[in-house]
Order: structure tokens, then sequence, then C-alpha cells
């Protein structure tokens, strides 16, 4: 049964959008002997029953049930049931059926709740309480039938009969709590959500004597469909902890209510579940590799996958990683093709597994699965167009390390574990903390030693209780949208679980003691955990700047990165568990603070980030001051910055400093000195290279950033400024800071003719380098590799495509860039420069706009960097602002004020209308939402039209000659005589003769009950007694 719906649905109803074709619409009703005996005697005493009577009447909407009302009352169902103590639904909240109330409901009164002071009515309440009781009593006789159960004792206390008006949801879709009914009178409605629609299709209408439910309670997963009464309705209600405690007893009834499961399913899911499979993948072991034969598909279940690419050169490089729900070699699969990347499994994995026969089979069938896939595949295309990375490469993009491009691939990451590097880090309290960012988000579960055992008993860590750990563990994952494992401060057995079951490992460090590897890193690097390492650096609120980052880094060649977090204090005090948990209750009553570090924390790993990203443009530039000024206003966060020429250098302040007003302060402080003419004749050189030695810009900037470092990559040199790299600027005694912020520079090398991000090193290099204009300032001779390197404007301008490709969600992008003109003059197939001289000497002649050489060339230059602009423009992730600016020049910095001030109006006036029109909002959800389209693997065919695409996914292999098994192989015996019956006979056992007036009625199809939803396909699978064609 988990099998059937966590594989053999998930499959065919999420990714292949069949519905309706998964169910046997057809009644599986038993006669409900005891319960038409019972109403049979109701007959025979009530000959004249007047049409108010009729149990399918209905109620009267939220009236209050008096035992002493009208005379009238006797034959309201409400008063019925308040003597009897059964539970009456008028509401529409899901899981409504609360297991809790079941033993109360089923309870008869011996003593009425109040004295009755009409004699009749009093009688009549008593007559219809003992006719409630007789149903209640029969309907559970005819429910140990269907459930086979041999005691008739184990229903007592656990079975209680509901009546819900008609409009009722009892169930909704993806409702963890859920209940067995048993159709009594009345119908229930079963619906299902379409696939990347916000419409419901009715998959089966449940009749008297039939079971719903039974699927979700036996697996204890989440229930895949909405139930609801569309008429007035009376069931049995068996409770999920009820029914497991009648397993216990008699663990038999399990194959009763399973058989029920599989007569309801279509005999084309019980073929297609014979040729799914259910594989578990170790850690580290590898799924298929590169070059391999194409033939099936995987679909994630639950773990993380990493796909790698190996290259003519040998080397490899990381293509993607995959998380729960994810579809994997759908492309090669379709293609024919040879496996494009290997994909290995980075901690145990769950995956399903479906052959290309099985899915040939499936397109011959029901071709609608045809529009499916091209709807995944060409989400595929659409996002490899848009993603950072493809651009990148487009380009020749070069990272010193290639880190950049790997990124943090979070947006689907569903397990975390926090590990501590010492006892003295506040780890209890870190998690609480994140995990109220996180709430912000989606559901977070924190899961510790301590309530793992209250929860699953002292003993669930053992290993012989494995497979219930982990199927609970997987459940958690299902449900929330992030699990955060707090692991011991020892390798204990809870520990070693939380590193198995970890997507991505947070090792949590405070930042003003001495770096140092803790005992459990050292047992991580040992055993070769393949999951993501991420070092995290705590600091106090009032502390000083992030220092000695790269001791921290290059002990652990291990991790992937790192941030810097401040901390509110409550995370640094010494209180108590318990009165840290009470604490902690108080302040998750509030809402998270988005601009806080945790909530940044949290969006990175989730993968809603929101990046800056700052253009080169000269004095331009300092409109982008007065830009983040609205933003901190506006209350929009910045979690990454990055930038290209003065946008490098006004980014790198904003990363350094996180407040506007000290930014403000440096920022106009070096513009005033680019105002001075004595440095820049000082600088004057023999113009060979550039006009300028660029010794006087370098110590603008050095004056500026001092020593402080990027962030270090894991085993590089620490870069400082020392006399023999810059002559006349002096080494600082203090140690280098770090940025809070993560931060990129862009430049051009030209040397490799490459576009250069740097992540890592001296900052004030690389933003010298990024804005090192061709001419003026000399290359800078980059000390890693001595490659020369220019303006990054000239190859990209506005990187937005590069933070995109390090895991932001959203990229706010602020042009500063001049306008070239467009209107030029025409002069034809020749030009003379003498004309051109005489135009413009000439007052009285017609004035000619014609580009001189100097203009030629720099257009020539940045002819890459508009076409990438254009590009970054056009994408949706992208939010393009550009302030208006362009009657400054590019030296205008004694302007700075009033260039800031206008950037600062074209912000306000931009950012307002976000939070008016809902885009604000659009940013902080979380990038799965709540129908998440699931990724697909690497695209082997990016070149492909959409015509070839729909040639791919519809094409259907011949069939081949072999001997096969007949589809009666796989049909119940009751099917098979349906299927050598006339379709008269089968009418007649549609409907089961229950006696309570409602069910003798003749139901329309569900495609009758709701115009334009789909009818169920049942001419291949069983011949349908449903009428079709007719309105009903």
């Amino acid at each position: 049964m988990v099998r059937l719906q966590r594989v053999t649905f998930l499959a065919l109803h999420h990714y292949l959008g069949l519905t309706t074709e998964l169910f046997n619409p057809e009644s599986q009703a038993i006669p409900l002997v005891s319960v038409a005996s019972v109403a049979a005697g109701k007959a025979k005493k009530q000959t004249c029953c007047g049409p108010e009577e009729r149990p399918d009447r209905p109620l009267r909407p939220q009236e209050s049930c008096d035992p002493g009302g009208t005379a009238g009352a006797s034959s309201d169902p409400r008063v019925a049931c308040d003597r009897s103590r059964v539970l009456l639904h008028a509401d529409e909240r899901p899981g409504s059926t609360v297991p809790g109330k079941s033993k109360k409901s089923v309870a008869v009164a011996e003593t009425p709740a109040v004295v009755s002071h009409h004699p009749e009515s009093d009688a009549a309440e008593a007559v219809a309480s003992r006719k409630t009781d007789a149903i209640l009593r029969a309907a559970k006789k005819d429910l140990l039938t269907l459930m086979k159960l041999d005691d008739p004792s184990l229903l007592d206390g656990r079975v209680a009969l509901l009546h819900v008006p008609g409009g009722t949801v009892v169930s909704r879709q993806g409702d963890q709590d859920v209940n067995i009914l048993f159709v009594v009178s009345g119908l229930l409605h079963v619906y299902q959500r379409r696939v990347d629609s916000e419409e419901d299709t009715c998959l089966f209408v449940t009749r008297p004597g039939e079971l719903v439910g039974q699927l979700a309670v036996l697996t204890g997963e989440p229930l895949i469909f909405t139930i609801k009464a569309n008429r007035d309705c009376s069931f049995l209600c068996i409770s999920k902890a009820h029914f497991y405690e009648i397993m216990r007893k008699q663990p038999t009834v399990v194959l009763g209510v399973a058989h029920t499961v599989v007569k309801r399913m279509s005999p084309f899911v019980r073929q297609i579940d014979f040729a799914l499979d259910w594989m578990e993948v170790e850690a580290g072991r590898a799924v298929y590799r590169q070059g391999d034969k194409s033939d099936c598909t995987y679909i994630v279940l639950s773990g993380r996958l990493r796909s790698v690419v190996r290259k003519d050169d040998l080397k490899k490089r990381l293509a993607g990683e995959y998380g729960r729900g994810d579809l994997i070699g759908v492309v090669e699969t379709l293609t024919h093709q040879p496996r494009a990347t290997t994909v290995h499994a980075i901690r145990d994995s769950e995956l399903a597994k479906l052959p290309t026969g099985a899915l040939t089979s499936i397109k011959r069938r029901y071709p609608q699965v045809v529009t499916r896939l091209i709807h995944l595949l060409g989400e595929k295309i659409l996002g490899s167009l848009q993603q950072g990375t493809a651009t990148g490469h487009q380009f020749g993009l070069h990272s010193a390390g290639g880190k950049w491009d790997s990124g943090i691939p979070a947006s689907n990451l569903s397990t975390v574990a926090i590990m501590p590097v010492s006892e003295d880090v506040p780890l209890t309290a870190f998690a609480l903390e994140l995990k109220h960012a996180l709430s912000a988000i989606g559901p977070v579960l924190l899961l510790t030693s301590d309530n793992i055992k209250q929860r699953l008993g002292s003993a669930a860590l053992d290993s012989t209780h494995e497979y219930r750990l982990c199927s609970w563990l997987g459940q958690q994952e299902d449900i929330h949208r992030i699990v955060l494992y707090q692991a011991d401060s020892t390798l204990t057995p809870w520990t070693q679980r939380c590193i198995r079951q970890a997507d991505c490992i947070l090792i949590v460090g405070l930042g003003e003691q001495e770096p140092t590897v803790g005992e459990l890193e050292r047992m991580l690097e040992s055993k070769a955990v393949r999951a993501q390492k991420q070092l995290i650096l705590l600091h106090r609120e009032e502390g000083p700047a992030p220092s000695r980052t790269v001791e921290w880094l290059n002990m652990r060649s291990w991790c992937s990165g790192h941030l810097h977090l401040c901390c509110p204090r409550r995370v640094f005090s010494r209180r108590s568990l318990a009165k840290l948990a009470e604490m902690y209750e108080r302040v998750f009553q509030r809402p998270p603070d988005r601009h806080s570090d945790f909530s940044r924390l949290a969006r990175v790993l989730t993968g809603n980030a929101i990046a800056l990203v700052l253009g080169g443009g000269g004095a331009r530039g300092c409109a982008q001051v007065g830009v983040i000024r609205a933003l901190a206003e506006c209350g929009i966060p910045v979690d990454m910055v990055g930038g290209t020429s003065i946008g490098a250098f006004m980014g790198a302040l904003y990363s350094e400093e996180r407040s506007y007003s000290q930014m403000r302060i440096r920022a106009k402080q070096w513009a005033e000195g680019m105002t001075s003419m004595m440095k820049a004749v000082l600088d004057l050189t023999y113009p060979i290279t550039s006009m300028f030695s660029g010794a006087g810009f370098n110590r603008s900037i050095c004056s500026v950033f001092k020593d402080r470092q990027i962030e270090v990559l894991p085993g590089a040199p620490a870069q400082r400024v020392g006399a023999g790299s810059l002559r006349a600027v002096p080494l600082s005694p203090v140690l280098p800071q770090d940025l809070w912020l993560p931060y990129f520079a862009i430049t051009t090398d030209i040397s490799a003719s490459a576009m250069r991000v740097h992540t890592d090193g001296s900052l004030w290099r690389y933003v010298r380098a990024s804005m090192s204009l061709s001419g003026y300032m000399p290359p800078l001779c980059d000390p890693k590799d001595g490659h020369l390197l220019m303006d990054g404007g000239y190859i990209n301008n506005l990187p937005a495509d590069v933070a995109r490709s390090m895991g932001a969600k959203v990229v706010i992008a602020i042009d500063v860039g001049s306008q070239d003109e467009t209107d030029l003059t025409n002069y034809g197939d020749a030009l003379s420069g003498w004309w051109l001289l005489w135009k413009r000497w000439n007052p009285l002649a017609t004035k000619v706009k014609v580009l001189n050489m100097a203009e030629v060339q720099t257009r020539l230059a940045y002819v890459c960097c508009v076409r990438q602009l254009e590009v970054v423009r056009n994408s949706d992730y992208c939010e393009y602002l550009r302030p208006p600016i362009d009657s400054y020049g590019t030296l205008d910095f004694g302007k700075f004020a009033e260039i800031c001030e206008v950037g600062y109006q074209h912000g306000r006036t931009v950012f307002d209308i976000w939070c008016r029109s809902g885009v604000l909002d659009k940013m902080l959800q979380d990038r799965q939402g709540t129908g998440r389209t699931q990724a697909c693997d690497v695209l082997t065919c990016p070149n492909a039209s959409f015509t070839d695409l729909a040639e791919i996914v519809s094409r259907i292999e011949p069939a081949k000659v072999a001997v096969v098994d007949d589809e009666s192989d796989y049909l119940t015996d009751c099917e098979e005589v349906l299927l050598d019956s006339p379709p008269d006979a089968c009418t007649g056992s549609q409907h089961t003769a229950a006696g309570l007036g409602s069910d003798s009625e003749e139901e329309p199809s569900p495609s009758h009950q709701h115009p334009g939803l789909a009818s169920p396909k049942s001419s291949q699978d069983a011949p349908s007694p449903w009428p079709s064609g007719q309105d009903g």
C-alpha cells in the first residue's frame, strides 16, 4: 500500500497528469443487509411518512439543538444526534472528524441533559434516539462483514456515526489526520486537484456500503484527494489511532481493508505497479554513469542526488543537485541518448524507477500524457535559457577555482543538520532562532534526540526500529518545507542519524573564538560525507566585525561556503533548556524580522535569496547610494551583493557596512577625492599603456577598504597588502577583516579573453580592477595567476545572471550605464574627415552626428555588454531599475549629493509601486510555493525547437511481437465476471438498497455533476454502467 501511494500514484498523477484514469468508478459496495432490515422495520411502522421527514431532506442551517423544542422536533436528526451524542458536522473544516471525539460521539445518554416540559416531544426524541442507535448497531454489523473482523467488540468505542449536511468538505487533499469512512446513506464525492491547475476533477463517488480514506490510513501518508458530501450523508468514522488499535488486536484486518483499495484501483494502475521499481540507493552509490544506456527515468522519493559531468579535459563539473520529488533522466530517456551526466546519491535515498517500456505503454494508452511531458520539458528549456550559468559559459566564463557557478543549489533542500564546532556554541538557541526565521517561509520542524525519544520511545534509535524511524522521518519531510536536525555535541547514534539524513550540514562556530576544528568535523572528513557543508560563524550585536575567516576556512577544505551571522543577545544568554524553551515560545508568537541575519540564512537555505546587483557608469553610480536608502526604508532585504566598476565599489561598501548612513559618508568622502585635479596631474605618466600610472587611484581605493578581504576560498592563501605589492601603501598592523554579506566583483580578463567573477581575495584590488577603464588606467595584474584584469563593464556591466547562478531567486539590478546615441547621421558609403571638420568648425553649417575613432572603439568594446544587458532585462528573475541620470557625466563626482537624491526619489517611487502591486510579497514568497513544478535533469538537447520537442516526446516505439500477459491476468474474479456479462446485467448491482431514502436514487456520473471535467476512462479498463453523452 505504501508503494502504491508513494511510487505509483506519484509517477502517474504528479508527473504524467493522470487522474480519473487511475480509479475504477464502478460501485464496489457490499449489500447493507443489517441497515436495510432496520430501515424496512421503520417503513412498516411509519406508513405515512411526509416529505419533510425524508432523511435526504436538507437541514435547516445552524439551528440550536434544544431538547425542549417545538413539537416538530421529533423528525429533526439534530435532536436525535444530540440525545445519542452523535457528532454532527455543520462546517467545512478539513479533518473535522477528529478521533478524540469518537468515543464520546457514540455513547448513548441515559438521562436527558435538560428536563423537558413537553412529554410528546420528549417521547418523539426518545424514539428518534433509539432509531439512530439501531442504525449504528446495524451499520457496525455490515462494517464487520466488509472488514472481515471476527470479534464484534473490536468496534466498540472506536466507531462514530456521523451525519454531515450537503456541501460539507469532510477531508481535504494533503490532510494528515485521516479517518476511514464507511458510507451508510447518501453519497461522498471524491475530488483531486489537477496538476498545475486550480481545478478539481471528480474521481469517483462513494456509495452506501463502500469505504473511503483507507489508503491514507494504511500507509500513514497524506490524503491524495478531497472528500466532499454534495448532499446530506451519514457514515461511520474510524480514526487512524482507533484503526491501529484494531490492527494490533487482529492484524488480518489489513488484508480486508487493502482489498477494498485494490478493487477501487483501475486495472491499468495494477499493471503499471508491476512495472515500477522502488529502489534504495546508499550514500555514495551511483544511480547511473555518464555514457550509460538510457532505459529508464527516476523519481526522487526521499534523499538527495548530485549530478556531475566529465568534460573532455577529464575535469568534473557540478551539473546540479536534486531533492525530493525531482525527475531525473527523463530527457535522455525520451531522446534515446546516452546518459549526459553521472548521478550519485549524496545521502541514503529512495527512488522510483520508470522503465522506458512502461512509459511507452502509458503514452500509447493515454496520449494526453504527451502534453504533460512537453510541459515538463518545455519548462526545463525555458529555465535553461534563463539560467545564468548558460550565459556565463557562452561568454567564456572563467572563475578562480570555478566555485561560483556551482553555488548553493538550495531550492529543494529538505533536511538540514546543525552541528557545533565546540560545546561553547549555543546550539539550541541557534536552532530555535533558525526555526523561527524559517517559519516565515513554510512549515518547519526541529528534531532533537530528546523529542525523538518523547515521540517514538526511548528505543527509537535502536537498529531494530530502523524501518519505523526512517518511515516517520520521511513523513516529516513530506509534511514540512524543511526539517532541522540538531545534533548532539558528541558522536551519538542520533548525531550519526542527523548526518545520514542531511541534505546540507551547518557547522556552527563562534566568530570571537580562536579558529579550530571540532571532533565531529574530523569525523565528517574521515567518513567522506557528501552532503553540502556550510560554516556558520556567530557574532554578537555589539561585537567587532568579522575577521580571520581565512583561518577558519583554510582548516576546512570540505566546506563549500560560509556565512557570518550577527545574533541577538538572547542567543548568547545562559538559560536552562526549560527557560530557553519558554522564552522562545514568546518569540514564536511574533513574526520574524526579515532583515535579520537568521532570516537571510533561512532564505539562502530555501533558495529564496534576494540579490542586489549594481552596474557600472562612473559618477552616475552615486545614484545607487540613494536607491539603497530607498530599499532600506521600504523593508526590502538584501542577501547578496555584486557589481561591476563603480557598482563593485558601492556594493563592497554596502556588504561591509550594511548601513546606508555609514555607506553614504564613506562614498561621499571618496567621491570628493576623485574631484581633486592635483591628484590627477601628479598621477599622469607617458601614455604608452594608459594616461595615468594608477598609483594615486590605488591609494584612494585602498584608503577606503584598507586590507579587508572578500571571502577566502578553502586552501587559498590570505591576500594582504604589503610593501612588495603596492608602493607607498602601509601594511595594516591589525588582522584583515571580512565582509558581512556575500559579495562578488566582475572584471574582464584580457589575458584569457574571459569574464572573471571574484568572490575571494583582497577587496581593494578587485574593486580597483573592476574600475580600470581602458586608456585611463593600466590593467591590474592578478596576484594569483598574473592575468591582466580590466573594467568588468566591457563584458558584463550588470551581472544579474551571475547572482542568479549563485542561488538568488530574485535579483534587483540597478543600471547606471551611459545610453548610446542611436540617431546618427547617414553619411553614405565614404566619409571625408575634412568635410566633417568643416561641419564642426563652421557655425553656420548643419550639425552632423558622426562617431570619432575613440567612440567607435568604445562601442566595439561594449557590444558584448549591451547584448548581455538585454538578456538580463528580459529575464523573469530580474527586477530592473534605471534612475533618470542620463544628464550626468561619467566624471561628475562633484555632484554626489544631487545624483544620490535622484536615485533615492526614483527608488522610493518604484518600491512604493512594488509594495502596492504585490511585487514585494512575491519576492518574499517561497520559490516552491504550493504547486511547485518539479525539476527535470540536465537538458541534453538545448537547441531543440518546440516541434522537435513535441516529436521527441510523442515518439512511440513500434510494438514488438512477443508473448505478453493478457490484461485479464491482472483482473479480479469480480471484474472478469463484469467483463463477460452484458452491460444491462451490471446496472442492477450498482446500488445497494440501504432503505434510507436517498440510496435508491440514480446518481449521475461525476462528469455530469461537474460539467467541463473529464469523465473517467472506462472503455479500456472495464465496461462502465454509467450513462454517457447526456447531461445530468
